[in-house]
């Protein structure tokens, strides 16, 4: 739960440790498996592990990219685990889980990205839980479209992508291998490739973007068919990134709310500790009934 703390852009979190959080956190470490709840110091890491949710991390902890803002360790990763994608869908099925979240490190030390373990776990959670609907945020597989068509072609069905901060200050926060173009390139073809896929992206604020770049990105976003937005803001996890240019205040947030709805989007989460795959379960289904 977040409130207002009565300091203006500031915000006070709730932070309640549940019977169903203990649960969550003793599967996941039953099934050895990650979660970018933890590794990326997430502010609602207790909320949705309270109600049973959490977002899959494959391919490890450590990240080849090294983007500013980002808390996920950086260096050189070991080699992808063979047994990982068949744990996490264990730990889903036993989690309960109708709606499974999976994401990544960037791993451009690997010949595929990694693109062949995104596969194999997808494959591993519809074989275990049928039924379940499966969002994945992706990197960018270093621009490469037939990794991208093969993670496609696996059956997502949702494809996340971040563009991260606005296309100015890409080369300032983001790893020098990411570029703004990059990412618009891959929301545009994941939704020319699969028609019927719902395409996810979000933006952090707060890194000294101005509102005219704002709304430029949620245009190009828009424009390049993503279907649900996500803003947040930027909360500097530690001394080791960048800090924080500014804080947002929450009618700000629902100000670009509401300018995301006239520009098209089908469902749009503006919100301080909102991230990728917060509520993501209702943001998919409430993107699909509006296709």
């Amino acid at each position: 739960m977040v409130e207002e703390s009565g300091h203006p852009g500031k915000y006070r979190v709730h932070m309640t440790i549940t019977p169903e959080y203990i649960r969550t956190a003793r599967i996941l470490e039953e099934h050895n498996v990650q979660t970018v709840c933890e590794q990326s110091l997430c502010p609602n890491i207790t909320q949705c592990w309270g109600s049973g949710t959490a977002t899959f991390l494959i391919l490890g902890d450590i990240c080849t990219r090294s983007c500013k803002f980002c808390y996920v360790k950086k260096g050189k990763p070991s080699p992808p685990d063979p047994g990982e994608p068949r744990r996490v869908a264990e730990a889903a099925k036993d989690m309960g889980l109708d709606y499974v979240v999976i994401t990544s490190v960037t791993r451009d030390d690997l010949l595929d990205s990694g693109a062949s373990q995104y596969v194999e776990t997808i494959k591993w959670v519809r074989k275990l839980l049928p039924e379940a609907k499966i969002e994945v945020l992706i990197p960018d597989f270093a621009g490469d479209l037939k990794l991208l068509e093969k993670v496609l072609d696996a059956g997502p069905d949702v494809l996340a992508h971040n563009i991260e901060t606005v296309k100015r200050l890409g080369r300032v926060v983001r790893d020098p291998r990411a570029s703004y173009e990059r990412s618009l390139m891959i929301l545009r073809y994941s939704k020319r490739y699969r028609r019927d896929v719902i395409t996810k992206s979000s933006i952090l604020l707060g890194f000294g973007e101005s509102w005219d770049e704002i709304i430029e990105a949620l245009k190009d976003l828009r424009n390049a068919g993503v279907d649900v937005l996500v803003v947040s803001q930027y909360l500097r996890p530690s001394e080791a990134q960048i800090p924080v240019r500014k804080l947002y205040k929450m009618e700000e947030f629902k100000k670009i709310e509401r300018i995301g709805y006239k520009l098209g989007f089908k469902y749009v989460i503006s919100h301080p500790l909102a991230r990728t795959s917060y509520k993501a379960k209702e943001a998919y289904f409430k993107a699909r009934s509006r296709n």
